[in-house]
């Protein structure tokens, strides 16, 4: 069960790195800007996807959130990872930083294999 845990909570607290505290820090640099206008989205979306990115870490960080709740953060991350993919190879093309969103995701995928491991074993 120890193992279980440390898996988890390494892998989740790269995605709230990723995906919480970095945007949190960067969403309001020029660059971070330039980036979301570069794929063709208006800056109010950049906007709102740091404000869902920060509050779905919370959900997962947070251990007396619902279950049901950890489970839709996790849903909102693999869209937003996938969406992110496909919107850097439409844009950019096939480079090798166009699929880093993937590697984050397996991190994520990672992170929810074994929260349900430690919600089985607490069961």
């Amino acid at each position: 069960m120890k193992k279980n845990k440390i898996i988890f909570w390494l892998a989740t607290g790269i995605i709230a790195l990723f995906e919480g505290v970095m945007p949190a820090l960067t969403s309001q640099t020029e660059m971070a800007k330039e980036g979301i206008k570069h794929l063709g989205y208006p800056e109010y979306f950049g906007n709102a996807l740091v404000i869902f990115k920060i509050l779905g870490v919370l959900a997962l960080i947070i251990p007396v959130v619902p279950k049901r709740l950890k489970e839709w953060a996790y849903a909102g991350f693999v869209f937003n990872l996938i969406f992110a993919t496909i919107s850097h190879v439409v844009v950019d093309g096939a480079t090798g930083q166009s699929f880093f969103p993937l590697i984050i995701l397996g991190i994520l995928l990672l992170s929810y294999v074994y929260y349900n491991k430690l919600n089985a074993q607490n069961s």
